[in-house]
């Protein structure tokens, strides 16, 4: 199998008519290399305890670059289906994803039955109350996203924009609890980019956030608050239930 290092493009469902156009759906090298491994870990081709191939191996195996496989495997370490042991290798711990995810000091479940009760009404808040400051720190907060090819750079910024938008909602109690999540929303993030790849369209769904509040419209920040946490615990669920 040859992924090479660049985006691939996956089909689905896919027609025998040359007249239908074929869904086309494109995913990174690291993404499909990681599901080929979660498959044969969940198809039985591990036992539990087995040591996988080195990097080196399986870059040569999957036809990528070691950097590709590092995050293929900690796509798996995430999911809890391998643990890598420093200087020991990467090794089989279980042969099927949870049915949640433990995320620092809460789960999946709790953040995703938690956070649309919290954080839209604080964003359609944000809209009527927030400051210029608190708005120049918003717009800051998200052209740094944008701009930032660091994954975990990244996953800290996305942490401080919701936390910065509970606070600009006025509120102490919804600032309180998304500061109190903030690790919590750490680790979704991290989890999300590495296993889905949502980077880019958490940045779409920030901007559409932040211009909302700008414009000063509530039920327009709302709506795209409640977008984008739709969004996440859709892509989450996907991730669980595969």
């Amino acid at each position: 199998m040859n992924l090479s290092d660049s985006r691939t493009a996956g089909q689905h469902g896919a027609s025998t008519s040359r007249s239908t156009p074929t869904p086309i759906s494109r995913i990174s090298a690291a993404e499909a290399v990681f599901a080929a491994l979660r498959r044969a870990i969940e198809g039985g081709q591990f036992d539990i305890g087995t040591k996988l191939s080195s990097e080196a191996t399986l870059a040569a195996q999957y036809g990528v670059s070691r950097s590709v496989i590092r995050e293929a495997l900690r796509s798996c370490n995430t999911l809890g289906l391998t643990t890598t042991k420093t200087g020991k290798g990467t090794f089989v711990v279980a042969n099927k994803v949870a049915n949640d995810l433990t995320l620092g000091q809460y789960s999946a479940r709790d953040l995703n039955e938690a956070r649309p009760h919290i954080e839209i009404p604080a964003a359609g808040l944000a809209a009527e109350r927030r400051t210029g400051e608190e708005l120049e720190h918003l717009k800051d907060i998200v052209q740094e996203m944008l701009h930032e090819n660091d994954p975990e750079a990244w996953v800290n910024l996305d942490a401080t924009f919701h936390s910065a938008v509970a606070r600009a909602s006025g509120n102490r109690v919804f600032a309180s609890v998304v500061q109190d999540i903030r690790d919590a929303l750490a680790h979704q993030s991290e989890t999300l980019n590495l296993v889905a790849d949502r980077q880019h369209r958490s940045d779409e769904e920030h901007v559409a956030i932040l211009n909302a509040i700008e414009e000063g419209d509530s039920q327009g920040a709302s709506k795209a608050m409640a977008e984008h946490l739709q969004a996440v615990s859709v892509a989450l669920e996907t991730i669980l239930s595969k």
